[in-house]
């Protein structure tokens, strides 16, 4: 397992980035719950955010890719609008133990 921070970094309804061995992933905290993802919009490969930790909407409510709109659900990842509808993002196992957010390897 790899630690990559303490759940408390992460203020609520928002997210953050890792680069973990050449792997982007990201957290979002959506109402006090964690979910993370692979950092790859399923419609063209590229990451989504434009910004440093910047992978909400306007209203930091849905996941948005930044380079073509598309909005995802943060409790499941599923596209909800733009070119990849239907499909979903890649979550990443995951567990927090003691506040400490670790990725299962």
């Amino acid at each position: 397992m790899t630690t990559i921070c303490n759940a408390h970094d992460i203020p609520d309804n928002s997210a953050k980035g890792f680069n973990l061995d050449n792997k982007s992933i990201f957290a979002i905290k959506k109402d006090g719950k964690i979910y993370i993802y692979k950092n790859s919009c399923p419609h063209l490969g590229v990451e989504l955010n434009w910004q440093e930790d910047q992978f909400l909407d306007m209203d930091d409510t849905l996941i948005q890719c930044h380079t073509h709109g598309a909005l995802f659900l943060p409790d499941n990842g599923e596209c909800i609008s733009g070119p990849c509808k239907g499909k979903h993002l890649q979550s990443i196992p995951f567990s927090i133990d003691e506040q400490l957010i670790k990725i299962i390897d």
